[in-house]
């Protein structure tokens, strides 16, 4: 049981690390700022900032990869990879 709560710590700390790590881009008018777990904080093109395109982008990711984790399930996890 040790084990799995500090597996669960460790998680934990990286979830929070990977939340507060931001990678911006910049290119032909767009400005795009995105998180370490991968989710849109800010978006821009022109100057104009669009958050409604920021919350169907960020929807169309986490359906992504809770069907990627679906399938993985499907397949036997980690354990089925390696077969």
């Amino acid at each position: 049981m040790f084990d799995k709560a500090k597996l669960m710590m460790q998680a934990l700390k990286l979830k929070k690390a990977l939340e507060s790590e931001l990678t911006e881009m910049e290119e032909n008018g767009i400005s795009i700022k995105v998180t370490g777990d991968q989710k849109i904080k800010y978006l821009s093109i022109n100057g104009a900032e669009n958050k409604i395109l920021v919350e169907i982008i960020n929807k169309a990711m986490k359906k992504s990869q809770e069907n990627a984790a679906k399938k993985m399930q499907d397949l036997g996890g980690l354990e089925g990879l390696m077969k």
